[in-house]
């Protein structure tokens, strides 16, 4: 099978439409016709099939997809990996990380991988795990650091740290000047994430164990690091991670209202898709975040 015909597939399949995939690919219609339509002769099967005005894939056509994008991982990986023979740390890594790793354990990493290989080079994409992973998958990153989950097939992962998030306020909030309850919590306002955040929703799911109203949001935001400047400028209550409460860090006046039944524990971990080839660089900048993990906990 042709690799060219392979990647048309590849994008044909994405994007369920010949038209689209033709102007995303810069090439014509009977162009991209003519490599599926070689597929199927070598296949012996059709690999797509009309849905409304676009087409889907078969049920050959859905194994012929997890085949050509191994083909793909294979070709891209031996390429990497011939060209960084004699380079040592050199080369290029992409990264997907979660907001707080990125603002926590990545600028030190990154510091003592540049020191040890100036000529690495790094693109970075900061986004929660569900929008990272799909990317991973395909191909588009090297690594993601952000939370543990169940554990799926086709990847990798080694553990870093572990993360609290707990519910802040600012340090001169009304809820310190007697212990707070669970219940007081639901007479003050939240700027939170959105629901369908995983945070957002292990707080929610809190109140509703207790049979206790959600927190009321007035503020919804996407971007996480946004939140610890949002709770000391407007009093409203907040659920972050612990280490935005160093104040040595932020420079921020927060304090964290400490109750065991908001205090969420997670685990952060570095993840690779399974048999990638990994550049030295890329090992390395994992060997240094895990320092850089054990560096903050510490």
């Amino acid at each position: 099978m042709d690799l060219r015909d392979l990647r048309y597939f590849e994008t044909i399949a994405e994007l369920q439409h010949v038209g689209k995939a033709a102007e995303q690919l810069h090439r014509t219609q009977p162009a991209l016709t003519g490599a599926i339509r070689r597929l199927e002769q070598e296949a012996g099967a059709p690999l797509f099939e009309r849905s409304g005005r676009g087409i889907r894939l078969t049920a050959a056509g859905r194994v012929m997809l997890r085949w050509a994008q191994r083909v793909r991982f294979d070709v891209e990986d031996a390429q990497r990996e011939v060209a960084d023979i004699g380079r040592g740390l050199a080369g290029h890594v992409r990264i997907g990380i979660v907001p707080t790793a990125a603002q926590f354990l990545l600028p030190q990493a990154v510091r003592q991988l540049l020191q040890e290989a100036p000529d690495v080079t790094l693109n970075t994409t900061v986004a929660l795990v569900d929008v990272l992973l799909p990317m991973l998958r395909g191909g588009e990153l090297d690594l993601v650091i952000g939370t543990e989950g169940r554990a799926q097939a086709g990847f990798e992962s080694q553990r870093l740290a572990e993360d609290c998030i707990v519910v802040a306020a600012h340090a001169g909030h009304e809820i310190f000047k007697a212990k707070p309850t669970l219940k007081d919590l639901t007479r003050y306002r939240w700027v939170l994430q959105s629901p369908g955040a995983p945070t957002r929703d292990w707080l929610d799911h809190t109140f509703d164990r207790k049979r206790l109203p959600r927190p009321v949001v007035q503020v919804e935001s996407s971007m996480l690091l946004m939140l610890p400047a949002l709770i000391a400028e407007t009093g409203l209550l907040s659920f972050i991670s612990r280490h935005h409460l160093d104040e040595k860090v932020l420079r921020l006046p927060l304090r964290e209202v400490a109750l065991k039944e908001t205090t969420m524990l997670r685990r952060l971990v570095v993840t690779h898709r399974s048999n990638a080839y990994l550049s030295p660089a890329a090992r390395r900048l994992m060997e240094l975040l895990g320092t850089a993990a054990r560096t903050a906990a510490g």
